[in-house]
Parts: C-alpha cells; sequence; structure tokens
C-alpha cells in the first residue's frame, strides 16, 4: 500500500497531508532524523523539498515566500540545533511581520529531559520570536495544529508560528509501540514491570483517537478594519491639506494578492508618496506621484502625514521627521506600532492596504490642487539625480558604486527581483535602482540582519519563476550565503548574485574610523568570491574595471536564462557618498 494509504498513514504524513490542504507548494528544509518522516510523506504527496545548506536559510527562504506571495511560508528542521539555528531568521521575521510556519523536531515525548539526543526544551529558546508556539502531544492534534498556525499566522498582526513535532509523534503507531517494547525491556522486577505498564500508557495516550481523525480544513484568517470614524477623519485631513504625504511601508502590502489594486488607489488618491521596505515597486519603476530622495525634508514641510504600516522607529528618528504641527495619520495593525514614539492625531487601527483603498473611495480627486507641493518635490528628486550622476561619473581604479547601480538599472530585466543583503553597497543601491513592479524589492526589514540574501532569493525564485532574482550583496553579508550555491545548482535556481566588493564592512567603517581612528575588525580582503561558487558548480564572473561591467551584466543574465546560478564579484573604489550614514 502507497505511503498515504491507510494501513501505512502515520503523523508525518498528516502533517504532510494538512500542508497540502492549505496549499503549500514547497517546504524548505536541513534534513534530520527528527523529521524525516515529513519530509518523505509531503514529497509522496507533490509538495516540493528543497534542501538547504543550513537552517537558518530555510527560514529565510519560507520567509521570502511569504512576503511575495501573501501566503505563509513553511520550514521544518531537527531537533536541538536545527532549531537554534533559526533563531535569528525567527526573530528577523517577527520584527518583519512575515507569515512563516517553521516545523521543528523534538526527542522523543517518553525521553525529554532525560538526556536524549538532540534533546532540550525548546519553548524558551523559540516562543519570545514567535507568535504562537505549539507543542504537540497527540498525533491526532498533528493536523488541526497545522490549521491553527496557518489561522495565526495571518491573523492579525502577521508573524512567524513554531509547530514542535515529538519523533514519536511521527512515525507510524505499530513502529513506536514496538520501539516502547524494546525500551522496556522483558524484565520481572517490580521497575521493569513498571516501566512496561508506563510506556504502554503512554503510547495509548499518543495514538488515542488518532484513527478517526479527519484531514483539517483551512480555518477563516481575521483581518482587522480599521473604523469608519477614522476613515471619515482621514478623508477629510487629507482634503484640507494643503502638502499632504504618504509613507507606505511593508506591513501596507501583507495581502499580496491585493497589492495592485493598493497601487491604483494610490494613484487615485493624488498624493505624493514615499515607499519603503516592502512597498518598494509598488508605482512601478517611474511613476509621478512617487518621491525618491529628500524624505526628511518632504516630512518636516507636510501639513498632513499618512504613514500606512510605517510605525516611528529609527528610520524616521522616532516620529521627529514629522513636525509637531502637521495632521499625522497613522494606518497599521498593531496599536502599539502605530503609537510608537510618537501619538498619531488619527490612529487607523486595521490592514493598512485596505485602510489607503477605502480612502481612496471616499476622498475626492485633488486635481491640480497639489500641483506646487508636487513641483517643490519633484525638483528635489531631480536635483538629487543629478548630484548622484555627477558622483558616478568620477572614475578610479576599480568600480564606482554609483556608476555600477547606474548600470545595472539599465541591464536588468523588467521582471527582475532584487533581493538586498548588505549595509553600504545596498544603501547606496536603494537610491540608484527602481524595482519594477509591486513585491520586487526584498530587505530584511527593521531588525536589519545581514545574510537573508541566499534565502530570500531562493524563495524569491521558486514564488516567481518567470522572474529574474538578483542578490545585491555586500562583501560582507555575502560571506554567510555562499555554501548555500551549492543548494542552487543541485536544485536548478538560477539566481544572479553580485557581490560589491571593497574589502570591509565598510557601512561599520565610514564611522569607526573616523570617530575612533581605528579599521579593527572592519579590513577584509579582495576574496575571489567568483571562484568559490564555481566550486559548487555555479559561474562566477570578475569584473576589476568600469568597462567590464556591462558585459559581465549581460553575461550573468544568460546564463541565469539558461539556468545556471551564477555569481558576479565587482572590485569597488571607495566613495564618500554615504558619509554620515550610522543608524541608532
Amino acid at each position: 500500500m502507497s505511503e498515504t494509504g491507510t494501513a501505512t498513514r502515520h503523523g508525518g504524513d498528516r502533517i504532510a497531508e494538512a500542508l497540502q490542504v492549505h496549499g503549500v507548494q514547497t517546504v524548505f528544509t536541513l534534513c534530520g532524523g527528527h523529521i524525516s518522516p515529513i519530509l518523505s510523506s509531503a514529497k509522496a504527496r507533490g509538495i516540493r523539498i528543497v534542501d538547504v545548506r543550513d537552517e537558518v536559510t530555510a527560514v529565510f527562504a519560507a520567509d521570502a515566500t511569504a512576503r511575495l506571495t501573501g501566503r505563509p511560508g513553511v520550514a521544518a528542521v531537527t531537533a536541538g540545533p536545527g532549531i537554534t539555528n533559526t533563531i535569528t531568521a525567527l526573530k528577523n521575521a517577527q520584527l518583519a511581520q512575515s507569515p512563516v510556519i517553521l516545523i521543528g523536531g523534538a526527542a522523543p515525548t517518553a525521553l525529554q529531559g532525560r538526556g536524549a539526543l538532540q534533546d532540550i526544551d525548546q519553548r524558551p529558546l523559540v516562543e519570545p520570536h514567535v507568535k504562537r508556539f505549539l507543542k504537540m502531544r497527540r498525533v491526532r492534534d498533528l493536523g488541526p495544529a497545522v490549521a491553527e498556525a496557518f489561522e495565526a499566522a495571518q491573523s492579525g498582526v502577521p508573524g512567524p508560528v513554531f509547530i514542535e513535532c515529538p519523533v514519536d509523534l511521527l512515525y507510524d503507531e505499530a513502529s513506536i509501540r514496538q520501539w516502547y517494547t524494546d525500551a522496556a525491556g522483558k524484565g520481572d522486577a517490580l521497575a521493569d514491570r513498571a516501566l512496561r505498564w508506563y510506556l504502554n500508557r503512554h503510547a495509548e495516550n499518543m495514538f488515542a483517537g488518532s484513527a478517526e481523525t479527519s484531514a483539517p480544513t483551512p480555518r477563516p484568517v481575521e483581518l482587522p478594519r480599521a473604523d469608519d470614524s477614522s476613515l471619515r477623519r482621514a478623508a477629510a485631513a487629507l482634503q484640507k491639506a494643503e502638502r499632504p504625504l504618504l509613507v507606505i511601508g511593508s506591513q501596507a502590502v501583507v495581502l499580496a494578492q491585493e497589492a495592485d489594486a493598493l497601487a491604483a488607489a494610490v494613484a487615485a488618491l493624488g498624493v505624493p508618496v514615499y515607499l519603503s521596505g516592502m512597498a518598494r515597486g509598488l508605482l512601478g519603476r517611474d511613476h509621478p506621484l512617487q518621491m525618491r530622495h529628500q524624505r526628511r525634508n518632504a516630512l518636516r514641510e507636510s501639513d498632513c502625514v499618512l504613514l500606512a504600516g510605517v510605525p516611528c522607529d529609527f528610520r524616521l528618528d522616532y516620529g521627529k521627521h514629522v513636525r509637531r504641527g502637521a495632521t499625522l495619520i497613522v494606518a497599521n495593525r498593531s496599536a502599539k506600532d502605530a503609537r510608537l514614539n510618537r501619538r498619531p492625531d488619527i490612529a487607523a487601527i486595521g490592514d493598512a492596504g485596505r485602510f489607503i483603498q477605502a480612502l481612496a473611495q471616499a476622498a475626492q480627486a485633488m486635481p491640480g490642487r497639489l500641483d506646487a507641493w508636487l513641483d517643490t518635490l519633484r525638483t528635489r528628486d531631480r536635483q538629487r539625480e543629478a548630484e548622484i550622476d555627477r558622483q558616478a561619473a568620477v572614475q578610479g581604479e576599480h568600480v564606482n558604486p554609483l556608476d555600477f547601480f547606474r548600470a545595472l538599472e539599465a541591464e536588468a530585466g523588467d521582471a527582475a527581483v532584487f533581493v538586498a543583503d548588505g549595509g553600504d553597497f545596498v544603501a547606496t543601491a536603494s537610491y540608484v535602482l527602481h524595482p519594477r513592479a509591486p513585491l520586487t524589492w526584498l530587505d530584511p526589514g527593521a531588525f536589519g540582519t545581514l545574510g537573508v540574501g541566499a534565502g530570500f532569493a531562493m524563495g524569491a525564485a521558486l514564488a516567481r519563476p518567470q522572474s529574474e532574482v538578483w542578490i545585491v550583496w555586500g562583501d560582507g553579508a555575502c560571506g554567510w550565503g555562499l555554501a548555500e550555491f551549492d543548494s542552487l545548482v543541485r536544485q536548478g535556481i538560477p539566481v544572479i548574485a553580485v557581490v560589491g566588493n571593497d574589502a570591509g564592512w565598510t557601512q561599520i567603517a565610514r564611522e569607526q574610523v573616523k570617530m575612533l581612528h581605528d579599521d579593527v575588525a572592519t579590513v577584509l580582503a579582495r576574496s575571489a568570491y567568483h571562484d568559490v561558487v564555481k566550486g559548487f558548480g555555479a559561474e562566477g564572473l570578475l569584473v576589476q574595471r568600469p568597462d567590464q561591467v556591462r558585459p559581465a551584466l549581460q553575461r550573468a543574465r544568460e546564463l541565469a536564462r539558461q539556468g545556471k546560478p551564477v555569481l558576479v564579484n565587482v572590485w569597488l573604489d571607495k566613495t564618500e557618498f554615504r558619509e554620515g550614514s550610522l543608524s541608532m
């Protein structure tokens, strides 16, 4: 009988069945004996298993999948160190409000706390970084736990959920009962008989009711909606304003399937907008309402600011960028984030994307009324672009990073997805690269995590198989993910990585050297990253001079179209473009 047949159905298949019912197409993993039944059964049900070289990559890949599809991404890792390796990615997903499901193995239920292999108390380590920690104790609860996890991850403020699955819940009942029988031994001493009684009773409890359990039905997801009063007040404030401004962030595009409707609503409002995080690219490449530069000055001059899915954290100088005399409207699923560091005049607690869509219907059109304000902002943008062009024209021994990104902007395809992983190099990219469409820019989010690149790119490439996926990698950040080129090659995922190689942790060195007169721990080498990936079977290209940039980018695209992962190692000159960029 097949693995999914009644006679051999086991806990791992119950998990796989629930994932299938919830529409999961890919599970990211690093193998381990504690989770093998899940992986085997998921594969048998047609779910793609993508195995990586570090558990943290699996969670980053699931995170990217969630952000680009609007549905939870799924990762499965083994017990103990397999789970501890994911903590950074879990915290990153939590702070980025990304709906990720992590399924983790655990030691057998009867041996927990007794020194079993990879047995630790996982709850205290994981629970602070997830919305919900689900600890499984009975086989019949496995499928329903998946349904609960999917609901929790997406409802309210999205975030990661952890399901702990002890290994003895995942294998078939006959094998586990035999294992318990062998473990109990055959002695006649009172202690031996007591152990057999205990293990038999334990097995009865574990498997009780499992024969009657059916596949779980997906649960409805609670989507918070701002009240009508906040909508009316916000519409009135925007109508009255002479210099209104929108700032839209990642949380506004959590409902990925509504990104186009959100973009249409922003266009209908006619209010100038700055886009950040996952919202970059929402309006396409060059929309006349989108502003890219001098955001701080614009916020200080605006008389009405709408922050949609954006908290007043360090990125807005804890709310100080918005002048006190302005009407501050905050749309956010989180009441805490809506009031972080600055109490808004109007708090619209609900989905920010849908709030903007409703606002576009409630507010009256404002043709011509904002022309002077728009002209001021566009003039500043043009001036800043001209300054970037002047700095990009400066030639040195190697490649000017601004000039490089001007070339990448021209060469990357119309369906390109950019994954940002680095410090100085990535921050420079954010000034120059224009994401092509909604949900075509991936960065870690508020946690500022380095090392997301390989996992994010893997998830993006599988979620968007027709897109051209680029990792924009600092040479520091790429060190975390180079080994994943092995995973990309083995599984035929044709990602293009460009490494800005200036032989240092430049974002840190800029201020450290200036303030402390010491470059300690910030110096790297001009390492041959392109040769490293060749060892994994990928293609590697070296760029040392400006005239090599465009041919290398064109060649990288050609190789990716042939199904080959590529890394372009670009030797950079130092620049002064981002002096004074230290964030606290």
